[in-house]
């Protein structure tokens, strides 16, 4: 695709303009409205489909469709065919529906970015590390006031209404914060990750907080160790794939009690009767799953009329808090050997990266896999958009590789 700064007409350029504003401003959104990031994706993917559209004309459409006839695209092909087919034995068609109706979307305008934003985001990086900054500094000030915005607006008041935009915080400063650092940005860099750290460390999100420690610690052993890093970085997300299903067990004989008590506040008792719940369920039916969307209802599935009672009502919580875990529940052996594939497809490809810009992918990576691995539903189109903007922001890296002139 040609340069974002060489667009030869004026509408294309604006289209262009707008997209990387709304890139740039999600923080901000998410701040303001936790559940805006699909609408604010999906617009930026659209303004910039018709930027390249306008421009290359039928050949941005070719070029769009060009990765899906690589490797990694007919695996992720597969995985969403297996998804789609799993309709075919779900006992909860109309649940099956309503998550592909959210999924769906989110995923086309998350990839409508991640394929056509990144040589547009080089410009100029300061409006959106103020604007992250200043998310970050909204969301301290709000929980430290004790949510008075919230209360002064009428709106929700809860400890965890911040846990969405936290979420969101933690997967753009990364790559956005690598980004400028390459760009020669440094200290708004610092800033940005500062403001954005400050607010997953108070925000109430346990995954939040936990992801923004392994995204650091990844960081700094991919800095170290390239190769190696690269490797235990697989290693880590395929086995938090294939032992999920028995996660439940494993902490229910690792964790002593005095551990739980000092966890109280992240309800660890009650994760871990979950997890054991939807690893009895998979058990039950371990090759192709209960259905794409089907914990939202778990407990209604002809395969949770078999377990114990007591296992029965853990699953009504409307998904397991793994995402690892939900796709065995939902899509089995095969789906869960399907994303095993699209993980190990994208790692590989990761390889010849250079070294800073593989490190904060598998920064990035590891952080998303660390809150997918006890945080919220998989198929939720606030976390899938905003891995879109992410990786936006991430393969950015790959076209303004030179400092910034500004």
């Amino acid at each position: 695709m040609p340069d974002a700064l060489r667009l030869p007409a004026a509408p294309a350029r604006a289209l262009a303009g707008l997209g990387a504003l709304l890139l740039a401003a999600l923080p901000a959104f998410m701040a303001a409205a936790n559940r805006s990031s699909p609408l604010v994706v999906g617009v930026a993917g659209l303004a910039f489909l018709a930027a390249a559209l306008a421009v290359e004309g039928r050949a941005a459409a070719i070029g769009l469709l060009r990765p899906l006839a690589t490797p990694l695209g007919l695996a992720s092909l597969a995985f969403l065919g297996w998804c789609g087919l799993s309709l075919a034995w779900t006992s909860q068609p109309a649940l099956w529906g309503r998550t592909a109706a959210e999924f769906l979307p989110a995923l086309a305008g998350a990839a409508l970015v991640a394929r056509l934003a990144p040589p547009h985001l080089g410009a100029d990086l300061r409006p959106a590390l103020w604007l992250l900054a200043a998310a970050g500094a909204y969301v301290v000030a709000d929980i430290a006031a004790d949510l008075i915005v919230q209360r002064v607006l009428g709106l929700r008041v809860a400890d965890f209404i911040f846990n969405r935009t936290s979420v969101t915080l933690l997967v753009v400063m990364v790559p956005l914060a690598a980004l400028a650092w390459a760009r020669g940005l440094r200290g708004l860099a610092l800033v940005g990750l500062v403001a954005g750290a400050a607010a997953v460390t108070r925000a109430a999100s346990a995954a939040a907080l936990l992801g923004l420690v392994v995204a650091a610690l990844t960081y700094g052993m991919a800095r170290v160790l390239p190769r190696a890093g690269l490797a235990l970085a697989g290693l880590g997300l395929l086995g938090a794939l294939a032992l999920s299903p028995v996660e439940g067990d494993l902490l229910a004989r690792a964790m002593p009690e005095a551990l739980h008590q000092r966890l109280s506040g992240s309800s660890s008792h009650a994760r871990v009767a979950i997890a054991r719940a939807f690893g009895a369920a998979v058990a039950e039916d371990p090759w192709r799953g209960a259905g794409f969307g089907t914990s939202g209802r778990f407990e209604a599935v002809p395969t949770a009329q078999r377990l114990d009672p007591d296992f029965r009502a853990m699953l009504a919580v409307g998904h397991p808090h793994n995402s690892f875990l939900q796709v065995w529940a939902e899509l089995g052996l095969v789906g869960a050997c399907l994303a095993a594939t699209v993980i190990a497809l994208c790692l590989r490809a990761l390889a010849g990266w250079p070294p800073p810009a593989r490190a904060a992918a598998l920064a990035l990576i590891a952080g998303a896999a660390a809150v997918a691995f006890v945080g919220h539903g998989a198929w939720q189109g606030w976390w899938i958009a905003s891995l879109g903007a992410a990786v936006a922001w991430l393969r950015a890296m790959r076209h303004s590789p030179g400092p910034s002139s500004g």
